[in-house]
């Protein structure tokens, strides 16, 4: 059995993890609803407009149009939304489980693979890789990110794309489903996959004034909004993880306190009646 000193040490350590734990608790469920509240608003916005991009790239008009040309996979990218820090829970797992096993995938099928990290935990995750090329690497966006701060893996996307870099997008994220629901997602992006049943009443359809400049126009903007969306659900269910995560930490924090507080309490009794029977035995010896 440990001291009566190593336990109180244990005790008070415990408890100033505790206050942390809280803490984190309580920001993140304050974060999660603003948050929550972003992902929801643009959601069917998201849905609409990969459907349009869905509806596009099955029209004959845009076959040859540099976003919808489909190539064999040599080059794959993958576009990968993490965190900075830990304590998440399994947000960080979840995502790099997909993206490792769409490596392994692309190794099997010689295909090359290219990524873009987004959040520390990704960047160091894919420096350790051998074969896989870190194409950029940037920090969260912040509560609030803005289009500005999507725009830079955008242009990126879309350059790779037009010159025949890579012949495939996908996006890893977690979607928000609930505040104890989120689940890994890996969303093709370029080229978009038709629509599912039959596609023969969309191949002919008018543009005005022509196919080139509405899909110039429009398409870059329907693969913006995707990338946008992701980053809000990948959010949404960071501070959603988070908070679950810190309130477990808190609750185990609580048990042990009381575990060790019950050990403490043994051990102080054991000490008493220990000096009880010494005295009692010193008595006894001068009676005698």
């Amino acid at each position: 059995m440990a001291s009566m000193i190593t336990l109180k040490r244990r005790i008070t350590s415990i408890r100033n993890t505790r206050q942390i734990t809280k803490a984190m608790e309580m920001v993140s469920a304050s974060k999660l609803k603003r948050a929550q509240e972003y992902a929801e608003i643009s959601r069917e916005y998201r849905d609409l407009a990969y459907d349009l991009l869905k509806r596009l790239n099955a029209m004959s008009e845009v076959e040859r149009m540099p976003l919808f040309i489909k190539r064999p996979v040599k080059n794959r990218l993958y576009i990968i939304i993490t965190s900075n820090t830990g304590l998440a829970g399994a947000y960080n797992a979840n995502t790099l489980k997909l993206l490792n096993e769409g490596l392994r995938a692309d190794k099997a099928a010689h295909v090359k693979s290219h990524v873009i990290a987004v959040g520390s935990k990704g960047v160091q995750f894919v420096r350790r890789l051998e074969d896989v090329n870190l194409l950029a690497a940037y920090q969260p966006f912040g509560e609030q990110p803005t289009a500005n701060d999507i725009r830079p893996i955008l242009n990126t996307v879309i350059e790779q794309y037009r010159e025949a870099k890579v012949d495939s997008v996908q996006v890893l994220f977690t979607d928000f489903k609930s505040s104890l629901v989120q689940q890994a997602k890996n969303l093709q992006l370029l080229p978009a996959p038709v629509p599912d049943g039959n596609i023969e009443h969309l191949r002919i359809s008018n543009f005005e004034p022509d196919a080139a400049t509405v899909v110039h126009e429009v398409a870059t903007r329907l693969v913006e909004v995707q990338i946008w969306q992701a980053v809000l659900e990948s959010l949404a269910s960071e501070h959603a993880m988070r908070m679950v995560a810190t309130k477990n930490a808190t609750d185990n924090a609580n048990d042990l306190i009381d575990d060790y507080t019950l050990e403490l309490n043994t051990a102080r009794q054991a000490a008493i009646t220990q000096e009880l029977a010494e005295i009692t035995g010193g008595a006894e010896a001068l009676a005698t």
